[in-house]
């Protein structure tokens, strides 16, 4: 078997648990490829240099491997998906802090964690994936988001306008500080801290939510992911912010998004007693009550 191991910093709490991490994988004879600057980070800050089979640092430098470990937090989680790509490599998210959906493995669970991936123990769930195109190209080579496309104003003080066609119809104009189109992953992510609602990760559909609208008879809409969504802008300033994911650049306002299902998933990793349900119930604290 072999690994690629990808991670940026984190805090002491995780320390201990890193080193129980690599020495189970040495211990199993575990082949590991791991990200050049986690390398460092470990030897510099953690005291800790695994035994490596090599190196990399860009994603054409990412073998074929039988899985990654993303070791982090979502954030982590989702710019290890930059480097997996379209490779079907399944990401297996290791939570190196606090809360964590993506990165849903916490240091308590690691142990128990690693025994059932090394046996086969194990699910994977297919997300699916936005895929964003523009005649301006803006965003870099990878034009995908695992949680959302999110456009907002630039500045602080005047909104913009996002103009929104459904498969060239035309659906609405938002006067808001913002627009998010998300995946049923990212439906817990930045759409759900706006008022967007929850979506079953087997849900087929996209989510429109409007961040801070002027109209307040304007809501979240789901949509199915089989439409293409076209975002057309107009900015006092000329120019708006645009995020995919965690990477975000400045656009000028006449740039036109075209939003799509992309062709391609990507593959988590998911223990066998682990549920969307329980994370609800966890993670979002569903149903608890002091009073019960």
């Amino acid at each position: 078997m072999e690994v690629a191991i990808f991670g940026k910093s984190f805090g002491e709490i995780f320390f201990n648990n890193c080193h129980q991490l690599f020495d189970y994988l040495h211990q199993k004879s575990i082949k590991i490829i791991i990200f050049k600057p986690f390398y460092e980070f470990l030897v510099e800050k953690v005291n800790l240099k695994p035994e490596v089979e090599g190196f990399f640092s860009t994603p054409e430098e990412l073998p074929l491997v039988d899985m990654v470990f993303s070791i982090g937090g979502d954030g982590t989680f989702l710019q290890a998906v930059t480097f997996v790509r379209d490779t079907g490599i399944p990401v297996v998210g290791i939570n190196s802090g606090r809360l964590g959906f993506l990165a849903d493995i916490s240091r308590h669970e690691l142990p128990a964690a690693l025994q059932e991936i090394e046996k086969g123990l194990y699910d994977v769930k297919n997300l699916s994936v936005l895929e964003l195109t523009s005649p301006k190209k803006f965003i870099g080579d990878f034009n995908f988001a695992l949680n959302e496309l999110a456009v907002h104003k630039q500045d602080s003080s005047s909104m913009i306008t996002i103009h929104v066609y459904l498969n060239n119809e035309f659906l609405n104009s938002y006067w808001a500080d913002g627009l998010i189109v998300s995946t049923p992953t990212g439906s817990t992510a930045y759409s759900l801290s706006v008022g967007g609602p929850i979506m079953h990760p087997a849900s087929q559909g996209l989510i429109i939510t409007p961040i801070a609208p002027h109209n307040l008879t304007v809501r979240p809409l789901v949509v199915p992911d089989n439409m293409e969504l076209t975002l057309k802008m107009e900015a006092r300033g000329g120019k708006f912010l645009a995020s995919l994911d965690s990477r975000s650049v400045v656009v000028d306002v006449e740039t036109e998004i075209k939003i799509r299902k992309a062709a391609f998933t990507v593959n988590m990793v998911q223990r066998t007693n682990h549920s969307f349900y329980s994370t609800l119930r966890n993670k979002l604290m569903w149903g608890a009550d002091k009073r019960n």
